[in-house]
C-alpha cells in the first residue's frame, strides 16, 4: 500500500506550520472557524482533504498571504480528486491501429495487416504483384 501523495503531505505540513504560528489549539481554531476540532485534526494530519475555505480561513487568522498554501491546495486537490492521474498517464498511449475491413481487396487473409502471407508454395507477397 502506498502512502499519501507528496502534494497532500506538503499541504498538511504547511497547514500545521501556519497553525503553529497562530498559537491556537484545535479547540480555539474550531471556535474561530466554521470547522470542528475533529475536522481540523483530520486536515492537519492529512487524513482528509482540507476545503479551500479552511485554508483561506487559517491563513487569514495567521495574517499570512494565502498564495503559497493555496498553490499547495490546488496540487493536493488534484491528487485527492484523481484529476492528477488523468493529466499524467502512467503508460504512453498506444498508436491507433489502422482500420481493417474484412473482405476488402487490400486486406490480407485473416486481417493481419499488410505483409506476407503463407501460400501453398511457401511465402508470397500480399497482394500478389502484377508482373
Amino acid at each position: 500500500m502506498t502512502g499519501p501523495a507528496p502534494e497532500c503531505v506538503a499541504l498538511a505540513e504547511g497547514l500545521r506550520e501556519v497553525r503553529a504560528r497562530t498559537g491556537l489549539s484545535l479547540a480555539a481554531l474550531a471556535e474561530r472557524t466554521a470547522y470542528s476540532k475533529s475536522s481540523w485534526e483530520r486536515y492537519l494530519n492529512g487524513k482528509k482533504p482540507a476545503p479551500r475555505q479552511a485554508v483561506e480561513a487559517l491563513c487569514a487568522m495567521a495574517g499570512e498571504p494565502a498564495g503559497r498554501l493555496l498553490a499547495l491546495w490546488e496540487l493536493a486537490d488534484a491528487e485527492w480528486s484523481g484529476r492528477a492521474r488523468h493529466t499524467r498517464p502512467a503508460v504512453p498511449p498506444r498508436p491507433p491501429r489502422p482500420p481493417q475491413i474484412p473482405g476488402a481487396p487490400w486486406a490480407p487473409p485473416g486481417g493481419r495487416g499488410v505483409g506476407c502471407s503463407p501460400s501453398v508454395r511457401g511465402w508470397s507477397r500480399w497482394p500478389p504483384s502484377r508482373r
